[in-house]
This record gives C-alpha cells, structure tokens and sequence, in this order.
C-alpha cells in the first residue's frame, strides 16, 4: 500500500504542474482552457471554475490542459491555433519548463533534510594521513595544492587527481586562521580509491541548498544528456528502457532507503519526463513545436493534415513503445 501511494504522489506531483504550467501560460496569451485534468479516462469529479472545468479522472497515469482550437483551427481570436509561433513555443515549453523546477525543488528539498557536503569538515577518520597532518574536525578547506576548492566534490576530484609518491598541500582554515598540511595520501583497496581520512561536514544553509539543487539538477541533466548521445551511437538494449511498471518496482526499493532517496528519484523521473517530452516526436510537445519550426522554414507548405497524420504516426508509436516496455517490465518482475 505504502508504494502504491508513494508511486501516485509522484505522478500527481510529475504531472499537475506540467499541465498547470502549459494552462497558466496558455491563459496569460489569451487562450481558452476548455478543461484542466488530472488523470485520464472515466470523470471522477468536476468544478467549473470560470471557462475552465476542473476534473479528476480515474486512471492517475497522465492529465491534460484542452485548450480551445488546439486540436484544429477554429475561427476564434482566443483559440490556441490563433495564436503566434512564439507565444503557441510558450505555452508547449511551459509543461517542460515546470517538470525541471519540480526536479530543482525535489533535491533542494532532499538537501535541506539530509544537508549538503561542505568543505568544513565533520570528522576526521583515526589514524589516517589527515590525522597525522594535524587536521581536525571543524576546519575548512580552502585550497589543495593551490586550486581552490569551493565545493566538496572540488576537494573530492583534486584527491581523485593524485599522483603517487606525491603529497597533497592542503590549505585550510581554522578558528579564522589559514594554515596549512602536508598529506600523502594512501591506497584504499575497498574503494579502489586514494583516501586522506577527512569526511565532510553537511550543511544545511538555505543559499548552499538551493545552490546545490540547482547545481545537482544540472549535472543530472548533463549525464542524461551524455546517455541519449550513447544511445545514439551504439543503440539500445530492452533492458535499458522502463515503464510504470518499472517505475513502481524503483519507487518500492528507493523508499527503503528514506524519504530523501524517494525525493531524488522524483528528480530524475521528473527530468526525464522533461527530457522525453521535448524530443520532436510527433505528439509530444517537442514534436508540435519542431512542426510550428517546420512550417515556419517551410513557408506553409507543411500544413495541419501533415502534421495531423504526423501525429496519429507519432502516437501508434508510443502506444507501441508503452505497451512493449509494460510487457518487458513485467517479464523481468515474473522472470
């Protein structure tokens, strides 16, 4: 029951402010909103509220925002299909642009309990280089070997990058004194890695955790980016791609781990929605906005039944996929 409900939380909270963002900025050029939906399939309840009828539909997989004119050109100032190029791209990015702040507001969040890593270290391990140096816990570092260290993970990488036989000058700072240590660092076996003995202080500043979140969300981004370049290049396996069904199965293991693991799936569920959603593929947003590019360039010559037909195309396909990673899902839970 717990990861049934945990697994619903996080597709209301992926999916209401995506469609709450495509109507809001729809509303603000001028564009009817016809219905406002979370869920899909058979009306559980409606308010009218203005021109807008708020529903809660059954199946809490998906949600939309039925703009007038949206599906075909109406003869109507208000309707979507009247609106311009610019404002038409808006209102698609606005979905997008909202599943990014949601994955920002899900690790700050995340940072804000648990704390993020700071150069102001918390301990210092027994017998270890950094012990024999003269470290303690409550002193920052400043620098090593002359590069500054502004963040943990810069201490981490300078570390990572060292040579053996060499010693590391570590610059720090203590009772607002800066000093300096000699280290030399050595070879943990267990982590295959190069170890001094210090382990970070966390902090839970509100600029160092929104920082953070903003910082984490975008190299989270960039490792999605560098995975879609690799799909590219050298393909991809069924087992690489998941669907709800996956997504329940990851929603019941992360939740083990505290509520701050379930906060950084819901980053990167959230991200990859983002990501998926702005592919031009017909049908999704970054299809409709890669055709209002196309008949731009075009002159007109791309016209609504291209893009129509486009769409049912685009569609078959991500049914086709749905039901092909759906079944895949369940075959490695039996299996």
């Amino acid at each position: 029951m717990k990861t049934a409900i945990l697994f619903v939380v996080m597709l209301l909270v992926l999916i209401i402010p995506h469609e709450w963002g495509h109507m809001i900025v729809a509303k603000l050029c001028g564009v009817k909103v016809n219905e406002f939906s979370v869920g899909m399939g058979p009306l559980i309840f409606k308010k009218q509220k203005g021109e807008t009828q708020y529903s809660v539909r059954l199946l809490p997989l998906g949600g939309y925002c039925a703009m007038e004119g949206e599906e075909e050109a109406v003869d109507d100032p208000r309707s979507y299909s009247s609106k311009t190029p610019l404002q038409k791209i808006a209102i698609l990015l606005a979905g997008v642009t909202m599943n990014v702040l949601i994955a920002i507001l899900a690790v700050t969040l995340a940072y804000f309990i648990a704390g993020v890593p700071s150069t102001t270290l918390g301990s210092i391990t027994p017998d270890s280089p950094a012990a024999a140096a003269g470290l303690k816990a409550g002193d920052k570092i400043i620098a090593i070997d002359g590069i500054e260290t502004g963040t943990w993970d810069d201490v981490v990488n300078v570390i990572d990058g060292y040579h053996e036989g060499d010693r590391l000058d570590i610059q720090y700072r203590r009772d607002g004194k800066n000093m300096e240590a000699f280290v030399t660092p050595v070879f943990d076996d267990e982590t295959q890695r190069y170890m001094v003995g210090i382990v970070a202080g966390m902090s839970r500043n509100p600029v160092t955790c929104i920082t953070g979140g903003i910082r984490t969300t975008w190299e989270i981004n960039k490792m999605m980016l560098g995975a879609f370049q690799t799909m590219l290049t050298k393909g991809i396996g069924k087992d690489d791609v998941s669907g709800p069904v996956g997504l329940v199965r990851v929603v019941n293991q992360t939740a083990s781990y505290g509520f701050t693991s379930y906060l950084m799936l819901l980053a990167l569920v959230s991200l990859n929605l983002a990501f998926f959603n702005i592919i031009p593929i017909p049908g999704l947003d970054g299809g409709k906005i890669f055709f209002i590019l196309l008949k731009i360039i075009s002159g007109g010559r791309i016209n609504d039944d291209m893009e129509y037909k486009a769409t049912i195309v685009g569609m078959a396909i991500l049914l086709a996929l749905f039901v092909f990673v759906t079944y895949n899902d369940i075959m490695n839970i039996v299996g």
